[in-house]
């Protein structure tokens, strides 16, 4: 990591020379654009810069700029779609550099992977896993701290006076014997000339003003409101044309052949072309794009694509938990003796789990621009290193070569993300046919996403459980059958998806547990899959939360003392924490109004501890939460509105999916479309969201993605206690 980055981003002049690569650089490009490069190699971050423009950084670096008005402009190399994690960036750098909060400014870095590497993220630049302020937490506050020393030292300098007895509040450094004062602006000429510390002092937490405070409030929500925000959606560029994709109906599905005729008769169609996901409709807008598209006549070879029903594919899970079908097992937690440790009578609990789609609020999209081997994608981009690779080698050019203006995104839940960059490989090939630096914008709408996008994986748990003489578990046997998306991309590292297992592997309760035997089967399919938010904990939370409640309920013992209990044994200290905190601020075991009940359940997804008490009443047949009660645990709070928010839109996100939520196929077709089919939470079915941090001076984790699982087996639980069946699927209300 560098130890100082900030101040002062210029951005370079248009024709500033590209490093010129040498001999060894020259080969690295070869392994690139072959496809070799594999994203765990060494030195990442200088061999993706290859073909790069040098950029001025200015003073300090890439993450804090001073405008003429001494306003602070922060850098945030985290994407912004919803989550907040940029005024959380901007909170820290501003905490430690004592400027005016109120002249604090956001921007999003572009593609360059040398200075914007997630640390967390074996060294790319990207947003993921809740990372973005735990990752860049002690970085963006060496940056506010080294960008104060450097004003602390131009007004010593200026003044004659010791730094030691200079102070800064608000943007403005003063000496009070000197009686003398000036502001971040008057101060920069001097500042800007001068050697930022290597390794500034960080304050101590105990004088934060800023971090920790309810002042620290959203950044961009005027801008959204007002609709000022530019999204890719939003963006025209002269001459700019729009390409729409027919994409195969079945997964794995290819192009036979096409008859382009009544397309390129539609007015304002100008090209049809194949490329290797379908064929593209180019043309001067989006109506004449999808009116040309409509009027494709396709041939599609079915040869090697997905022809059964989720039906078909959720029995052969069950036939391959159950070993009727062969299937290699990776045991993923093995703890003490198995081989007899099942004898006797044992609990068996099953759960069956849906593919989902993420449900983007704005569909896929990107702006592209080619000429040989020069590129300008200007969108949304989550993971600007995979999209810059991936278009390096379908362009034939270097991955530093591929210029990326970041955007906003209306939503992503992990759905921008991909491994392939399809949608925006999509933009490429497209822009490469057209040439000349032709701006052309790539458009997916709702249908193209929900039917022919990528999905929360579909998963199977079976659980075997021996009990011991007071009701808690002796032995535990847990097999899990999922699709992975992560083998077979450069992101995968081993021979194991650990994702599809995550909260399951590392669960406290196994800390409790004599004999563990865990094992996961990873079937194929042409189904397209991808992380979706909380990734592994949108399945294993339910498995785990809801079969410690039925454990409960068979040894009558309450479910907030029998995870007590686990806890203590465990020595999950922090779990213990937000369960004790929830189930007080909850009123566990106070009487509710007839037909209500609560259920509680607690989970920790990248590194942050959620409880969840839910109210629960089932209304004509379906479940109606009116009031969720959340405490969380996530270090250091920088800003706690916003960890409010992400709480409240986890648990509305989660019981969203965990209500409604389904992606089934008829003979390989997906049969959701929009959401008249794939319903959603709707306002007036929103609970009431009441969250309770922990205190805690630890270092932050994220809030982006631990807020979601856990309603869902907080609802099941609500519902077992009020006397329902267990919850054995989702979604809760069926089609």
């Amino acid at each position: 990591m560098r130890s100082s980055l900030m101040i002062r981003r210029p951005e370079p002049a248009s024709d500033a020379p590209a490093a010129q690569p040498n001999r060894r650089q020259l080969l690295i490009g070869s392994a690139v654009v072959s496809g070799a490069l594999l994203i765990g190699s060494c030195a990442k971050a200088d061999l993706l810069s290859v073909g790069a423009k040098t950029p001025d950084f200015g003073a300090l670096g890439p993450f804090v700029k001073i405008a003429p008005d001494g306003a602070v402009t922060v850098i945030s190399k985290h994407i912004e779609f919803g989550q907040g994690s940029s005024t959380g960036m901007a909170a820290i750098v501003a905490e430690e550099m004592d400027a005016d909060w109120s002249k604090v400014r956001l921007e999003l870095a572009p593609a360059n992977t040398k200075a914007y590497a997630n640390t967390l993220l074996g060294g790319i630049q990207g947003t993921g896993g809740s990372t973005a302020i735990n990752e860049s937490w002690t970085q963006m506050r060496k940056a506010g701290a080294a960008a104060r020393a450097l004003f602390v030292q131009a007004a010593a300098q200026t003044w004659g006076v010791p730094t030691g007895e200079i102070t800064v509040q608000d943007g403005v450094v003063r000496h009070a014997g000197k009686a003398r004062s000036a502001t971040f602006a008057e101060l920069w000429p001097t500042a800007s000339k001068l050697t930022p510390p290597a390794d500034p002092p960080l304050k101590d937490p105990k004088t934060f003003t800023l971090i920790g405070t309810d002042r620290v409030q959203r950044k961009d929500s005027l801008a959204k409101s007002t609709g000022q925000t530019q999204f890719t959606q939003d963006v025209y560029k002269p001459g700019m044309l729009t390409a729409m994709v027919a994409h195969a109906p079945k997964f794995g599905a290819k192009v036979k052949g096409f008859d382009a005729t009544a397309a390129k008769a539609v007015k304002g169609v100008v090209d049809v072309v194949q490329i290797p996901t379908g064929i593209a409709v180019i043309a001067t807008g989006v109506y004449a794009a999808r009116k040309g598209r409509d009027a494709l006549k396709v041939d599609w070879d079915e040869t090697g694509a997905e022809n059964r029903s989720s039906a078909a594919i959720l029995a052969h899970y069950h036939d391959i938990a159950a070993g009727k079908t062969a299937e290699t097992w990776f045991p993923f937690t093995t703890v003490g003796d198995a081989a007899h440790a099942f004898d006797g009578e044992t609990i068996n609990i099953a759960y069956d789990f849906p593919y989902l789609a993420h449900a983007t609020m704005e569909p896929m999209n990107c702006v592209a621009a080619v000429d040989g081997g020069k590129v300008k994608l200007t969108f949304a981009s989550q993971i600007p290193t995979l999209d810059q690779l991936n278009t390096a080698m379908a362009v034939g050019t270097l991955p530093g070569s591929v210029e990326i203006e970041t955007l906003y995104a209306g939503g992503s839940f992990g759905r921008r993300a991909s491994p392939n960059s399809e949608y925006v490989m999509e933009a490429v090939h497209v822009a490469k046919h057209v040439g000349k630096m032709t701006p052309v914008k790539l458009v997916w709408t709702r249908e193209d996403d929900m039917t022919g996008g990528r999905y929360r994986p579909m998963a199977h748990h079976a659980i075997q459980i021996k009990l011991d003489k007071a009701g808690y578990p002796a032995a535990w046997h847990h097999k899990v059958v999922i699709q992975s998306f992560m083998m077979g991309t450069p992101l995968m590292q081993g021979k194991f998806d650990g994702t599809t297992v995550e909260g399951v592997q590392g669960s406290p309760y196994f800390k409790a547990i004599p004999v563990i035997d865990a094992q996961a089967a990873i079937p194929t399919s042409p189904i397209t899959t991808l992380w979706w938010r909380s990734v592994g904990a949108t399945h294993t939370a339910l498995a785990m939360e809801h079969t410690i409640d039925q454990l409960a309920a068979r040894a009558k013992i309450d479910p907030v003392d029998y995870r007590r209990t686990l806890y203590k044994k465990a020595g999950a200290d922090r779990h213990l924490a937000v369960l004790e905190l929830a189930a007080e601020k909850a009123g566990w075991g106070q009487p509710l109004a007839d037909g209500w009940a609560r259920g509680i359940a607690v989970h920790e997804s990248f590194g942050t501890v959620v409880a969840n008490v839910a109210e629960v009443k089932l209304v004509d047949g379906e479940p109606k939460v009116r009031r969720v009660v959340v405490a969380v645990d996530c270090g250091t709070v920088v800003a706690p509105d916003q960890v409010r928010a992400q709480m409240e839109g986890g648990v509305c996100y989660g019981l969203s999916s965990a209500l409604f939520g389904q992606i089934t196929l008829k003979d390989g077709v997906v049969e959701q479309t929009n959401f008249d089919a794939f319903r959603v939470l709707r306002m007036n079915e929103a609970p009431l969201v009441e969250t309770h941090m922990v205190p805690s001076a630890a270092h932050p984790s994220g809030c982006g993605e631990p807020g979601t699982p856990v309603i869902i087996p907080a609802v099941a639980n609500a519902l077992l206690a009020a006397g329902a069946k267990p919850t054995s699927s989702l979604p809760f209300v069926k089609a």
